[in-house]
């Protein structure tokens, strides 16, 4: 990595990693496991088999977001982190000492780039633009900036690698939503929704606030856990 890249990483790591309150790595360490965030994902798919009418539509949106993943993770997990092979900052020796380790959560793999934002960034992108509701963007977006938080906590990943991982997700969601867009016409008519209870793109406004209502309701549990494991 260039110098000034470098100096730039270890400046948000030194102020962005770690703290002094036993109550913040606990809420990392929880909202950082994939596990966490299970009945988001079973709302989701819920979001999308009530708002989809046809099989077809259902597994084209299905196979959408498998694609978006496949292109996020494929080429971060399986092309870039290993050709750069850049450590991550809890496991690069030259930062030892610098770098706070939260409850010895050592991450496998190298660092450059984050998987976990550009995973939740192509998801949340891809379903915004296909669903078209603002409230449900923001959320998705703040879902994303979340896990993209913790990983800068826990000294998983550098800002850099952060930064790459959003941009590589947003042109993972851009190439899905193309080829979505794409077929979606060929397996459904073109129809254009003017109703006060659905979004123009036909998902109704009580599904999404389903969503959101499990996205709050699973923050407001996983404040509640870390405040007892800080206990």
């Amino acid at each position: 990595m260039p110098q000034i890249i470098e100096n730039i990483d270890e400046f948000f790591i030194s102020i962005l990693n770690g703290s002094n309150s036993m109550f913040i790595d606990e809420l990392a360490l929880l909202l950082t496991n994939g596990l966490t965030w299970i009945p988001l994902y079973i709302a989701l798919i819920v979001l999308v088999v009530k708002n989809n009418e046809k099989l077809s539509q259902m597994m084209l949106l299905f196979g959408a977001v498998a694609f978006v993943l496949l292109l996020s993770y494929g080429m971060t997990d399986f092309v870039v982190k290993p050709f750069v092979g850049r450590l991550r900052p809890v496991c690069d020796p030259a930062l030892k000492g610098s770098v706070t380790i939260i409850n010895g959560y050592l991450p496998s793999g190298y660092s450059f780039f984050s998987a976990h934002a550009a995973n939740t960034v192509a998801v949340a992108l891809l379903l915004s633009i296909i669903v078209r509701n603002g409230v449900f963007s923001l959320f998705m977006a703040f879902w994303s900036i979340i896990n993209c938080w913790t990983r800068l906590y826990l000294g998983a990943h550098y800002m850099s690698d952060i930064i790459v991982g959003i941009l590589w997700g947003a042109v993972s969601a851009i190439i899905a939503y193309l080829i979505y867009h794409k077929l979606y016409f060929k397996v459904s008519p073109r129809l254009h929704y003017i109703s006060s209870q659905y979004t123009r793109n036909g998902y109704s406004l009580c599904d999404i606030d389903m969503v959101l209502n499990v996205l709050v309701l699973t923050l407001i549990v996983v404040v509640i856990l870390a405040c007892y494991l800080a206990c």
